[in-house]
C-alpha cells in the first residue's frame, strides 16, 4: 500500500533535493552579481571623493594664486607709490645694512642699482657719495653719528649741505628691534626762496624806511604805534622813540585825535579790507595839513584784527596847486575875472535854480567898442593894462551881477535875483565907459555895445540865450554902437545869416569849399617836428569864414562828424606824402567822440593812407571828457593801442582836472594862447605857466605852448623848461606848398628862427 507512496516521496524528496540545489545555485550567483556591484559602487564613491578633493586643491591653488597677485599687484603699487614719492625713501636694519630705497633717493645722491642693494652697509654707501662729490663729510664720522642717533632711539631731523650746493632735509624715525626708517627731501629751492624772502624782507623794510609817503602800525588793541617810518617823523615832527608806545591822545591835539581814533575804530568794527579818508590835521608839531590816510587791518591766525596799517599821504601842497590850477581854469589871466569855463557852470547853476524857482534873469554880452584899435596903437601891455580898468568899473556897477571876460574884448554878464532891470544895468554900465580913462600919460574913451537875451522868453538853455544875446549885441553894433538892444525874435537878421550858414554847411564838402592849412611846431630848441592842420572855409559869397563861426554850427547840427573825416583824411593822406617823417595833428570835436565809431574810422584811415600810427596826433579839449567821462576813455585808450598820440589841446580854458591827467594817457599837453599872451606883463602869469608846465613835466608829459608871437615870450618859454612851441613866431597856417622845403628837404631854418 506504500509502495507507491514511497516511490512518490523519493521523487518529492529528490525533486525537494533538486530544488535545494537550484535555489542555491541561484542564490550564490546572486550574491556573486551583488558583490561586483558593491565594488562599482565604492569604486564610484572613490572616484567622486578623489574629484572632489582635486577641484578642492585647485581652487586651494587657485586662491592661492589670486592671493599671490593680490599681493604682486599690492608690492607693485607699494613699489610704484615709494618710487614716485617727491622725497627719498631708504630703510636701514639693525646691522646698518640697507633694507629698501625708492628711486628718488638713488636719484638724489647718484646712486646705481649696484651699490643701492639690499644688505649694502651704510659706510660703504656714504663712502661712494663722497667718492662721487656728492658729501663732503667722512664715511666713518657721519656713519658713526648717524648710529650713535638711532641708538638712542629718538626721531630726529637734520639737514645735509652737500658739496654741490644742495640742501637735504632728512627726517629719521627708529625703528622697533634696531634700524630705522628716513626720508630726504631736497629742499634747496626752498632754502634759496627763504634767503630770497629774507633778502626780499629787507629791501622791504628799506624801502618802507626811505619811502616818502608816512607808513604807521598800531596795536589793534589799544592802538598804540607800534612802527613808523622816517618820513611819518617829519610828518609828526617827532623822533620815533617819542612816538612808538603812545597813543594819537598822547601826541596830536585834542579835535585831530579824536578823528584819527574814530577812524581806526570805524575800520576795525566794520571788519572792512581797507578805510580811505581825507581829512584835515593839526600835526604834533603844530602844523596844518590836509592828508590822505589809506587804513588797512592785519588779522591774525584767527581772523581776528591784530595790527592797523596806515599809509598817510600828505595832500597840502598837491590840493594848492590843484586849487591854484583850477583858478587858473575858471579865471581870465588878465583881468581875474571868470572865463568861459566858468561862464558855462555859472549858467547851468543859473538855469536850473530859474527854472525850478519860475523866476527871470537876463544874460548881457558886452562888447567893447575901439578896444582892439588901443592893442594895434599902443601895444598889448597897454591893451592889458587898460582891460583890466575897464574891468574894475563893470564889476563896480554890475552890484552883485555875475560878470565873465569871454574873448579879448568881450564879456557877459547875468542879473542877480531880485537886481534892477537889465535896462538899468546897461544904463549904469554905459555912463561908467563914458568918462575917459587916465593910462599911462593917454586918455582913452572905451564905449560899450551891449545885447540882452531874457530867461526864458528868448531861450531855455544857455546856447539859446548865449546866441540871441550874441545876436542882440551884433544889432546894437549895426545900430551904431555905445547902446544896448534887447533881442527881438524874427526881426534879428543874423539869426536868417546863422540858418543860411547852416544849411551852405551841408554842401561845403562835395562844392570843394573847405581846405587845410598847416602850422608849423616845433621843439624849443629849434628842431622842427611836424603841423597842426587847421580847418578852412572859402564860402562862394562871404569868402573865409571864421572857424570859430561854423564849427560851433556844425558840432550843434551834427555835420562835424562828416567835416571831421574829412579833415582827418585830407591830413593823413597829405602827412603820408611827405619825404621826411614828420607830426601832423589833427582836432576831433567831442561831438565825433559821443556819435559814430571814432576808433573805428582812424584805423581805416591809416590803413587807407598808409600813415604810420604813431605820426598821428589826436587833439581834443577838455570839453570831450565832460559828460560821459568813462566812454571817452575808453575811446582814448583804444586809440592809444592803434599807436597813435594823444594832445590835451587848449590846457586852463576849459574843464581841466588833475584827474583827468591821472585817468588819461595823454602824450602831451598843450597850454592855451591866452597864457602865453600874458607872459612878460606880470610876474602871476609867468608863476602860473611855470607850475602848469612843473605839473605836466612831475606827471611825465611834454608841454607844447600856443600862440608864441614874440622871441620874449620864447625865451620866457625857454626858461620855464617848455618843450614845444606853435605860434606866429614859428609859422602862420599856410597851405602846405608853401613849407615845400620843411617837408621835403632836411633844413635847420625854423632852427635858425628860434635860436634867433
Amino acid at each position: 500500500m506504500l509502495a507507491d507512496w514511497r516511490t512518490e516521496a523519493w521523487y518529492l524528496v529528490g525533486a525537494a533535493a533538486l530544488m535545494v540545489i537550484m535555489i542555491g545555485g541561484i542564490a550564490f550567483i546572486t550574491l556573486r552579481q551583488f558583490g561586483s556591484y558593491a565594488l562599482v559602487l565604492k569604486a564610484r564613491s572613490d572616484q567622486a571623493k578623489a574629484e572632489s578633493a582635486r577641484q578642492a586643491a585647485e581652487a586651494v591653488m587657485a586662491e592661492r594664486e589670486m592671493a599671490q597677485e593680490r599681493l604682486n599687484q599690492q608690492k607693485q603699487q607699494l613699489d610704484a607709490a615709494i618710487d614716485n614719492m617727491p622725497q627719498g625713501l631708504v630703510m636701514f636694519n639693525a646691522d646698518a645694512r640697507l633694507v629698501v630705497c625708492n628711486e628718488r633717493y638713488m636719484q638724489m645722491y647718484g646712486l646705481t642699482r649696484n651699490i643701492a642693494t639690499p644688505g649694502r652697509k651704510l659706510r660703504d654707501i656714504i663712502a661712494y657719495c663722497i667718492e662721487n662729490g656728492g658729501i663732503s663729510a667722512g664715511a666713518d664720522e657721519l656713519a658713526a653719528a648717524i648710529l650713535e642717533k638711532v641708538h638712542a632711539g629718538e626721531p630726529w631731523k637734520s639737514v645735509a649741505e652737500l658739496a654741490d650746493g644742495r640742501s637735504i632735509n632728512i627726517m629719521t624715525r627708529p625703528l622697533e628691534g634696531g634700524g630705522w626708517v628716513a626720508t630726504h627731501e631736497d629742499i634747496t629751492e626752498r632754502r634759496r626762496a627763504e634767503r630770497h624772502l629774507q633778502r626780499t624782507e629787507k629791501f622791504l623794510a628799506t624801502v618802507i624806511e626811505n619811502v616818502p609817503t608816512t607808513i604807521t602800525v598800531k596795536d589793534a588793541r589799544d592802538l598804540k604805534y607800534l612802527l613808523i617810518n622816517q618820513a611819518g617823523e617829519r610828518y609828526f615832527g617827532l623822533l620815533r622813540s617819542e612816538i612808538v608806545g603812545r597813543t594819537a591822545h598822547d601826541l596830536f591835539p585834542q579835535a585831530s585825535a579824536d578823528l584819527i581814533v574814530s577812524h581806526d575804530r570805524q575800520l576795525l568794527a566794520s571788519k572792512k579790507e581797507v578805510f580811505i579818508d581825507e581829512h584835515p590835521v593839526h600835526t604834533p608839531a603844530g602844523e596844518h595839513r590836509l592828508v590822505t590816510a589809506r587804513r588797512l587791518p592785519i588779522q591774525d591766525e584767527n581772523g581776528e584784527p591784530q595790527y592797523l596799517l596806515s599809509l598817510i599821504e600828505d595832500i597840502t601842497e598837491r590840493k594848492q596847486a590843484e586849487r591854484r590850477i583850477a583858478h587858473i581854469q575858471q579865471h581870465d589871466a588878465v583881468t581875474g575875472l571868470p572865463n568861459r569855463t566858468a561862464l558855462a557852470k555859472h549858467l547851468a547853476d543859473r538855469l536850473e535854480r530859474a527854472a525850478q524857482s519860475r523866476t527871470s534873469f537876463a544874460l548881457l554880452c558886452v562888447d567893447l567898442d575901439r578896444f582892439k584899435e588901443v592893442n594895434d596903437v599902443f601895444g598889448q601891455t597897454v591893451g592889458d593894462s587898460l582891460m583890466r580898468e575897464i574891468s574894475h568899473r563893470l564889476q563896480a556897477v554890475s552890484e552883485g551881477a555875475f560878470l565873465a571876460h569871454v574873448g579879448s574884448d568881450e564879456f557877459v554878464m547875468t542879473t542877480a535875483d531880485g537886481s534892477e532891470p537889465a535896462e538899468v544895468l546897461c544904463e549904469r554900465m554905459l555912463a561908467a565907459m563914458a568918462e575917459k580913462i587916465d593910462l599911462e600919460g593917454h586918455q582913452f574913451v572905451i564905449g560899450l555895445s551891449i545885447g540882452v537875451a531874457v530867461f526864458p522868453a528868448d531861450g531855455e538853455d544857455a546856447t539859446a540865450l548865449l546866441g540871441n544875446a550874441d545876436a542882440a549885441l551884433h544889432r546894437a553894433k549895426a545900430e551904431g554902437r555905445a547902446t544896448y538892444r534887447f533881442f527881438e525874435a524874427g526881426l534879428d537878421q543874423r539869426l536868417r545869416d546863422r540858418r543860411a550858414l547852416h544849411h551852405d554847411l551841408l554842401t561845403a564838402i562835395e562844392r570843394g569849399e573847405l581846405s587845410l592849412n598847416y602850422q608849423p611846431q616845433a621843439k624849443i630848441d629849434g628842431e622842427f617836428i611836424g603841423f597842426e592842420a587847421l580847418l578852412r572855409w572859402n564860402h562862394p559869397t562871404r569868402g573865409m569864414v571864421p572857424p570859430a563861426e561854423f564849427i560851433p554850427l556844425a558840432e550843434e547840427s551834427g555835420h562835424i562828424l562828416a567835416i571831421g573825416e574829412w579833415v582827418l583824411r585830407q591830413a593823413c593822406r597829405e602827412a603820408a606824402s611827405w619825404p621826411r617823417p614828420l607830426q601832423i595833428a589833427v582836432n576831433v570835436s567831442p561831438v565825433q567822440f559821443r556819435g559814430g565809431d571814432l576808433v573805428g574810422l582812424v584805423h581805416g584811415i591809416l590803413l587807407e593812407t598808409g600813415l604810420p600810427a604813431s605820426r598821428l596826433e589826436i587833439e581834443i579839449t577838455e570839453g570831450t571828457l565832460v559828460g560821459d567821462f568813462s566812454h571817452a576813455v575808453s575811446i582814448l585808450r583804444r586809440l592809444k593801442l592803434l599807436g597813435v598820440q594823444i594832445a590835451m589841446d587848449d590846457f586852463g580854458t576849459g574843464y581841466s582836472s588833475l584827474s583827468y591827467l591821472r585817468s588819461i594817457p595823454f602824450d602831451k599837453i598843450k597850454i592855451d594862447r591866452s597864457f602865453v599872451m600874458s607872459l612878460g606883463k606880470d610876474k602871476q602869469a609867468g608863476a602860473l605857466m611855470r607850475g602848469v608846465i612843473d605839473l605836466a613835466h612831475s606827471l611825465g608829459l611834454p608841454v607844447l605852448a600856443e600862440g608864441v608871437e614874440t622871441k620874449e615870450q620864447l625865451e620866457m618859454l625857454r626858461e620855464a623848461s617848455c618843450n614845444e612851441v606853435q605860434g606866429y613866431l614859428i609859422g602862420r597856417p599856410r597851405p602846405i606848398e608853401f613849407y615845400g622845403r620843411m617837408i621835403g628837404q632836411t633844413t635847420d631854418e625854423l632852427g635858425s628862427a628860434l635860436a634867433s
